[in-house]
């Protein structure tokens, strides 16, 4: 072992350790639960190496003049604690995402296509046609207003509502993991309320027209026209998912750091 490795690792204490396996704790719950981080398409070792390398830019930076605790008991409270702040950050910025894809259901429930199943490629979970390209384009979306950055600013910003080892209150992290689970169904009928509109505007207007005209089998004319209209309308209101998307992240944000400093 060369001199230079072996200063280094001597240099290595139980404090570095300790404030290392507390910033992973964390950091990990971006990668299992958070769009885009927690992705599919990043196999395990991609997203552990992303970790672990995140790990080692913060620590050095938020451990810095900070006592970390040293009983075992502390250590696994502490990992606990700063997992479950890690998780309130992660779960809030889903929820947004998850709002797109929900959107997407409602339009396969409405239009019809929900009798055609495919594989989500981003979570591997069955959904329909719209349900899939939602996805697809919400998480396109996300990125491009920035939403892996402001996922990585909104973690660093739980250094300093949290520090690594302070305490954390449970109370204000269940009440915000309810209001963006809540939120996620209310965000699911604004996206999908042009959809939702067209589609029963149109399944009113068949039913005047199957009223005026008994002999004429609506069905078969109506399947296909509603699809129609679902494209239509999709097509024309996914151009402003994208600026809900930035504003609903922002406010999320901002809402789980304001619980976290209580």
């Amino acid at each position: 072992m060369s001199p230079t490795l072996t200063t280094l690792l001597g240099g290595i204490t139980v404090q570095h350790v300790t404030a290392f396996m507390l910033v992973l704790a964390r950091i990990s719950p971006l990668f299992l639960v958070s769009p885009g981080f927690s992705s599919q398409m990043l196999i395990p070792r991609v997203r552990i190496v992303l970790a672990i390398g995140m790990t080692f830019g913060l620590t050095a930076i938020e451990a810095h003049g900070q006592s970390m605790p040293t009983g075992t008991l502390t250590i696994a409270s502490g990992l606990l604690e700063n997992f479950l702040v890690g998780l309130a950050l992660a779960y809030t910025i889903a929820c947004v995402f998850a709002a797109v894809q929900a959107a997407g259901v409602f339009g396969d429930s409405l239009s019809g296509f929900s009798f055609g199943q495919t594989v989500d490629p981003i979570n591997g979970n069955p959904g329909g046609v719209l349900t899939n390209l939602y996805t697809v384009v919400g998480l396109a979306m996300f990125l491009a207003i920035g939403g892996d950055a402001w996922t990585i600013r909104g973690l660093t910003a739980t250094f300093n509502a949290v520090p690594l080892g302070g305490d954390v209150l449970t109370r204000p992290l269940v009440g915000l993991a309810e209001g963006a689970f809540a939120s996620m169904f209310t965000g699911a009928i604004e996206i999908a309320a042009p959809l939702i509109l067209a589609l029963i505007i149109s399944d009113v207007a068949f039913g005047m027209v199957s009223r005026a005209m008994p002999q004429l089998n609506v069905f078969t004319v109506a399947f296909p026209l509603k699809i129609g209209v679902a494209l239509i309308v999709v097509g024309g209101s996914l151009s402003f998912v994208g600026g809900w998307m930035s504003g609903q992240l922002e406010s999320s944000l901002s809402t789980a750091l304001s619980a976290m400093h209580m």
